[in-house]
């Protein structure tokens, strides 16, 4: 079997007064011990004092086994492997910045990890021939896995470890070779492509829209042509009835802020267009970004919205049946007149 167990960073031990992703482990009189989840999940500990810089009134509210979160690195015994670390001295940039860097290494670990797994190597020599190297070139692996995606041959091709062998006088001899064989290349690629091609994202807005002149249904309908006129290629612009007076305008792209924006300004020529008729147009939700969740949730909203909506059987024949009830009465002979 495979040791897939390994660090993400090359260092063994982080740097006094890095910040770093911890998890809580179990509770104790003196603090709370951890794992540092960057580091092979290598033990540390948080004393008390150091959770929070106000009076502390409850443990519990301040620390959860389970919980991950940063803190920062305030002594390291590299001997006996102890480190001393402080939830408190956390300042709220360090948090994001250690939450983003720790994201993304999580995603080029599980990449690493899953090529080590298929091929049945070890993991630890796989980092030391491909993964800190790029972490040395390129700051953070997870910028080259994302040139990797469309171009892997520069990327892959350049990188060569040293190799020591004996000769034939049996002198040692060092030897550069390549530090990605075509197995390792092609199983890492089809991870790294499938694990990062971006996806496009969805951006919504909801919008109610009215008009009570006459044609006011051929009026919204150009109001929506506006709209959609709207998009362009990379950000098509779709608007759609959910259930008078709600619509819904819809985009696909790649570039969230772009998305935003060409929804904005389908909205103002939506807007525009409508009150040229005296319609009004009233944004309920603004052009955002919407997960996968989301758009199922509405979309089931709507089909439930349409079934509400739908025409209920049998209108149609009460309305026949209430015609037909006077429908055989000879009005010239019946004695009524009719005006």
């Amino acid at each position: 079997m495979p040791n897939l167990e390994c660090r993400m960073y090359e260092p063994r031990f982080p740097e006094v007064d890095a910040a770093v992703m911890i998890q809580v482990k179990h509770i104790a009189d003196m603090g709370a011990y951890v794992s540092l989840l960057e580091y092979n999940n290598i033990e540390g500990m948080i004393l008390f004092s150091e959770l929070s810089r106000r009076r502390i009134r409850s443990i519990s509210s301040l620390i959860k086994v389970g919980r991950q979160e940063p803190a920062i690195v305030l002594r390291v015994d590299r001997d006996k492997g102890y480190i001393d670390l402080s939830k408190r001295r956390v300042s709220e940039e360090e948090a994001h910045a250690c939450e983003d860097r720790y994201n993304k290494s999580k995603l080029v670990h599980s990449i690493m990890r899953h090529v080590a797994e298929t091929l049945e190597i070890d993991l630890e020599p796989l980092y030391q021939r491909i993964g800190w190297p790029l972490y040395r070139k390129y700051g953070h692996a997870f910028e080259a896995f994302k040139l990797i995606v469309a171009d892997p041959d520069s990327i892959l091709d350049a990188l060569t470890y040293e190799e020591k062998e004996t000769g034939p006088d049996g002198q040692e001899v060092t030897k550069v070779v390549p530090a990605v064989t075509p197995e390792v290349k092609d199983s890492l690629v089809k991870n790294i492509r499938r694990r990062m091609t971006p996806q496009p994202l969805k951006i919504r807005a909801d919008v109610e829209m009215k008009c009570f002149q006459f044609d006011g249904v051929l009026h919204i309908k150009q109001a929506m042509k506006k709209a959609e006129a709207s998009g362009n290629d990379n950000c098509p612009v779709k608007i759609k009835l959910v259930a008078p007076p709600l619509y819904v305008l819809t985009t696909q792209t790649l570039d969230k802020d772009q998305g935003i924006s060409v929804l904005t300004d389908a909205i103002k020529a939506c807007t525009a267009e409508i009150e040229k008729y005296k319609g009004k147009l009233v944004v309920k939700e603004p052009p955002r970004a919407v997960s996968e969740r989301e758009d199922k949730l509405f979309l089931d909203q709507i089909d439930s919205l349409m079934e509400q909506n739908a025409e209920v059987d049998g209108d149609d024949d009460s309305e026949e049946e209430e015609d037909t009830g006077m429908g055989d009465v000879d009005l010239t002979n019946s004695g009524v007149t009719a005006y």
